[in-house]
């Protein structure tokens, strides 16, 4: 996907393994034809599948149920200058099977703003990329080792 450029290409299982070690990413989505990136609490679903939790009136449940959105999240050592980025890249759509929905409740994230009714978005991983960064600099511009 790259060329050999300081980074290298991790497969789906390291993505997924990742992304299960942060508790906050950014989807991606269309606002009025325009792409919008929010920063949202999430976790993963036991099949790789993104889920947020959101308050049923939001913009971001609206905005997304049913379309193809891209979620992101990294890791990133300033001082290292290493770290990693993952997207995934598939379906949203608000859960409404009530057994689904009650199980997330208790398994699924919370948000970090609560809200009289919640609901959950999941987002199908049909495209998992992410690369690492193996070929950072020290602060003196020294190649550090991967």
């Amino acid at each position: 996907m790259y060329p050999n450029d300081g980074f290298r290409e991790l497969e789906r299982q390291e993505c997924l393994r990742l992304l299960a070690k942060v508790p906050v990413g950014r989807i991606v989505h269309t606002r009025q034809a325009l792409p919008a990136v929010l920063p949202v609490n999430f976790s993963l679903d036991g099949d790789g599948a993104v889920l947020l939790c959101t308050s049923a009136a939001s913009e971001l449940a609206r905005a997304v149920d049913g379309t193809v959105v891209a979620f992101e999240a990294d890791e990133v050592d300033a001082v290292a200058h290493s770290g990693w980025s993952v997207v995934v890249t598939g379906a949203a759509a608000v859960v409404r099977d009530p057994e689904e929905h009650e199980r997330l409740t208790r398994t699924g994230p919370r948000s970090w703003a609560p809200s009289p009714e919640e609901v959950f978005v999941r987002i199908e991983p049909e495209l998992v990329t992410g690369r690492e960064l193996v070929g950072g600099r020290s602060l003196y511009g020294v190649h550090l080792s991967p």
